[in-house]
């Protein structure tokens, strides 16, 4: 019986809360109220399966080289970051790239570049592992770029959930230390494989996004799975 290869959004998933929502409880550690609710509302994986495949799913997680990808590499088919100053807008932006991706034409490497691109230079906030660890280890992406595996994606919407606009309604001025805006996001995932396999499936991610005044929007994290 043959395996289901798990897909580049879900990869990672299974990674301890704790450590998914660090940057999130670092950049907002003023709002005390949400350190506590956010981990009562912290679900489990989004993780869904995509194209069979005889491949069996890694066990690894991406290594310790892989936290600073040279620009060098390029970034394939990855999008590059908007000018975008909105926290809504821009985490829906981020989810649309987290969840497309092409092995024709991209390479694991050229992928991490290009999701690199979209990550606050703030290193104080920024938590890269939550991010690069979307991307297979490099035999699971030898193994769909075997089969041409590709995605696209298309955002629905996009909110804060209310365990965040609590926090900030009980302290407004708490935001300006860190300026990270914690934003939910649903939307369908494309993805697509040799000889015309392929289907669709609904997707959800919680994102950390530095929005500094005057500034445009960067990714800090992806963010334990909040969605209320």
């Amino acid at each position: 019986m043959k395996k289901r290869l798990p897909s580049l959004s879900s990869y990672g998933n299974g990674w301890p809360a704790s450590r998914r929502i660090v940057i999130v409880a670092s950049a907002v550690a003023v709002l005390l109220a949400i350190a506590g609710i956010v981990a009562l509302l912290t679900g489990g994986g989004n993780g869904h399966p995509a194209p069979d495949t005889a491949a069996p799913a890694p066990s690894g997680s991406p290594s310790s080289s892989e936290a600073a990808p040279k620009p060098s590499s390029g970034s394939g088919s990855v999008s590059q970051p908007p000018q975008i100053a909105e926290p809504v807008a821009y985490a829906k932006a981020a989810a649309q790239m987290l969840w497309s991706y092409d092995t024709r034409d991209t390479s694991r490497a050229q992928q991490l570049a290009g999701m690199r691109a979209w990550m606050t230079t703030e290193t104080k906030y920024a938590d890269w592992a939550s991010v690069s660890g979307q991307v297979p280890d490099p035999l699971l992406w030898s193994r769909i770029a075997d089969q041409d595996q590709h995605a696209t994606a298309s955002v629905t919407e996009g909110h804060y959930p209310s365990a965040f606009k609590q926090a900030l309604a009980d302290d407004p001025s708490a935001i300006t230390e860190a300026y990270i805006y914690v934003v939910t996001v649903n939307g369908t995932q494309q993805i697509a494989w040799k000889k015309g396999g392929g289907g669709a499936e609904e997707r959800a991610v919680t994102l950390a996004v530095q929005c500094r005044p005057n500034h445009g929007c960067t990714l800090a994290a992806i963010a334990p799975s909040v969605t209320q």
